[in-house]
């Protein structure tokens, strides 16, 4: 197993009050960047907002200077992009990067208007799926002609090679049917948010079924909050503390948001807590260490593993026995977090480095008019 970090354009102590927040600025993020190389973290998920935030790609860029060894896993948006766009992209920044770079393909919900997307739920996966097919025949070295529903190009192809071969790994989140159809056959990690056990091992052997049907293996990953201290009792009195902290006003912003989202991942994490605050924390806890109580208090994924060291630990291995492979975690204030979890609790896991191997080279690159037999200080400035 292998653990990741998460990182966005907000923290504190409780993020969803303002007066609690923090300035997050670059300074801020690269002590958090540092941390997360330094502590045995094998990278962080940086997310993307469509209507604001920060931009990952250039946030990753400046970041990687700093670094060594994380892994930068990029939320992208296919609808905000064409493929020749994100190839140039990812094919630059990896290379700039030392071969760090991994793509989470996200398909968003209606946060997407804003930034001039009005696709409907599926219409923005069939575009997905377009999408993928040419940019992964691009990136494998094709000359792509494409005419689809969404994607048309002509002759469209990668003149810059990727550091990784055939492209950075494409890990994915979306849990609609039609999601983990394009997921099974273009994807190399599949990201469920965090559910109880049971309800994950069903995602995994579904997801698992698809890809076999296309003749295709597939990884897991898995997005979890955490709430760590040193005992268990400890553990649920923040968890406590963190629900008594939010008015009812915020936590009834939060839902409302969640219900316009048209997202069934969002759906399936509203059902667990049902929109309503309970007296006491615990009742929210589905299975031993798994809370659901932090979706009343932010959008997206909502369950939290609660608990001492061992029982976190206890619980993130559980998940691996079911074939979750990558964890990406975060507890509040990240920084501050992100220190206690890899102290306290690293430890205890079976941590695998495989994911540290060295990247296989690409080939030189050869301009065209070296390719054509022209030295290159005889040949003419290519048009812009």
């Amino acid at each position: 197993m292998d653990i990741l970090w998460y990182v966005v354009n907000r923290d504190g102590r409780y993020p969803w009050d303002p007066s609690w927040n923090r300035p997050v600025g670059i300074d801020y993020l690269r002590a958090l960047a540092t941390t997360i190389d330094a502590r045995g973290y094998s990278g962080a998920l940086f997310a993307t907002q469509p209507n604001g935030g920060l931009d990952p790609f250039i946030t990753a860029a400046s970041l990687a200077a700093h670094t060594r060894r994380m892994r930068f896993l990029l939320a992208v948006h296919p609808s905000l992009f064409t493929p020749s766009q994100l190839v140039k992209l990812t094919t630059t920044l990896d290379h700039n990067i030392g071969g760090r770079l991994v793509l989470n393909i996200v398909n968003g919900h209606t946060s997407l208007a804003p930034a001039g997307v009005h696709l409907a739920h599926d219409e923005r996966y069939r575009r997905c799926d377009e999408f993928l097919e040419v940019y992964r025949r691009m990136m494998s070295g094709e000359t792509v002609d494409f005419d689809g529903e969404f994607i048309k190009v002509s002759g469209a192809k990668a003149e810059f090679p990727s550091l990784q071969k055939p492209y950075p790994p494409l890990w994915f989140g979306g849990s609609s049917d039609v999601a983990i159809d394009v997921a099974a056959k273009h994807i190399d990690k599949y990201l469920t948010w965090g559910e109880p056990p049971a309800e994950t091992a069903a995602v995994v052997k579904d997801v698992r079924a698809r890809a076999a049907r296309h003749g295709r293996r597939i990884g897991f990953g898995i997005r979890l909050n955490l709430i760590v201290r040193d005992t268990d009792e400890e553990a649920w009195d923040a968890a406590q503390q963190m629900l008594d902290s939010a008015t009812d006003e915020a936590i009834e912003k939060v839902q409302q948001n969640n219900r316009k989202q048209d997202a069934v991942g969002q759906d399936r994490q509203s059902a667990f807590h049902g929109g309503k605050r309970p007296k006491h924390a615990r009742d929210l806890e589905l299975h031993p260490n798994v809370w659901s109580g932090f979706g009343l208090l932010r959008n997206g994924p909502g369950i939290a593993i609660v608990g001492g060291p061992e029982a976190v630990a206890e619980r993130l291995i559980e998940y691996k026995s079911i074939g979750v492979e990558s964890f990406i975690l975060s507890g509040n204030p990240f920084l501050e977090e992100a220190h206690r979890f890899a102290d306290q609790v690293m430890p205890l896991l079976p941590l695998d480095d495989s994911w540290q191997q060295p990247h296989e080279r690409a080939e030189p690159y050869a301009w065209p008019s070296e390719a054509k037999g022209i030295p290159s200080d005889k040949r003419k400035p290519e048009a812009a």
